[in-house]
């Protein structure tokens, strides 16, 4: 059976959208059961190009000391990407990230602004990162979702001043927005999370974006094993994400799933075994 086929199926048996995150969940344990009953790995089901993703890993909004001590704690365990939330304060984001380059020196930055900061604030940060010698590799929703033109502006100053990728996130709900993105050359980068979409919405969007020459970022909510893991065989077998942010799993200080993947540092190893691979500790539950 091809994936075309398996989704399909899954189309017809859930008709409309629905929640989407409850809709998500329900299209992964779908297509989990149709790959175990053929016996292929997600990864496999999903094209193959690849058994292995490697993530980048998240800072929150902390005072810069306890931001230094995350980034070199990472550091230690191989993580080469971060991932900064900022968008709270524009000067206190800049000296977290001072203070993370003087512990982390070689480090890549994705800044997460989650609609945070105003179009000219965005701005700003471009201006005072390039003072410092800093060029994120991906600055993630600098404005509101809702704000087109102010996503729009960002994404051109960015990427012809700083030579900096934008990425919609929030701006992107469905395969609607994916069009407006590409039609209104309102950014780089589409973030593609499987509990906005759904496993078709988001498959419809990575044709809309890959089509038009838009790069891809897989992400997702607070999730555990299943979800990530999920999330992580698909970009894996897919092979076109430039960006990977699935790292909530190692965030988390209780996870009710084993197996599924195997990690080491920023790297999931997904394996041969049927499906997901992923199992529920039911015990804890």
């Amino acid at each position: 059976m091809t994936l075309g086929l398996v989704l399909e199926e899954i189309g017809r048996a859930l008709p409309g959208h629905g929640f989407a995150s409850v809709r998500a969940g329900v299209e992964m344990a779908l297509i989990d059961a149709i790959a175990n009953s053929i016996r292929l790995p997600l990864w496999r089901l999903f094209g193959g190009a690849s058994n292995s993703i490697t993530t980048d890993i998240t800072i929150p909004i902390v005072s810069p000391n306890e931001a230094a001590k995350l980034a070199s704690e990472y550091r230690e365990r191989g993580f080469s990407t971060l991932k900064l939330k900022v968008g709270k304060d524009l000067n206190s984001d800049i000296e977290v990230m001072k203070a993370i380059r003087s512990v982390h020196p070689d480090c890549e930055f994705i800044l997460d602004a989650n609609e945070g900061y105003s179009a000219n604030e965005a701005v700003e940060v471009l201006e005072k990162l390039a003072e410092m010698g800093v060029t994120p590799k991906l600055f993630e929703q600098p404005v509101h979702r809702d704000n087109w033109d102010g996503l729009r502006q960002v994404s051109d100053v960015a990427k012809e001043k700083y030579g900096v990728s934008v990425a919609a996130d929030e701006s992107c709900r469905s395969v609607d927005d994916a069009h407006r993105i590409v039609k209104g050359k309102v950014a780089h980068v589409i973030n593609i999370k499987l509990a906005k979409s759904g496993v078709l919405g988001a498959l419809e969007i990575i044709n809309v974006a890959r089509n038009a020459g838009i790069r891809l970022m897989i992400g997702g909510m607070v999730e555990t094993r299943l979800a990530m893991g999920f999330a992580g065989h698909l970009a894996a077998g897919l092979g076109c994400f430039d960006f990977i942010d699935l790292d909530t799993p190692l965030l988390l200080s209780d996870d009710p799933v084993f197996e599924g993947y195997e990690v080491s540092g920023p790297v999931y190893k997904f394996t041969n075994s049927r499906g997901h691979g992923g199992f529920l500790h039911w015990s804890n539950i």
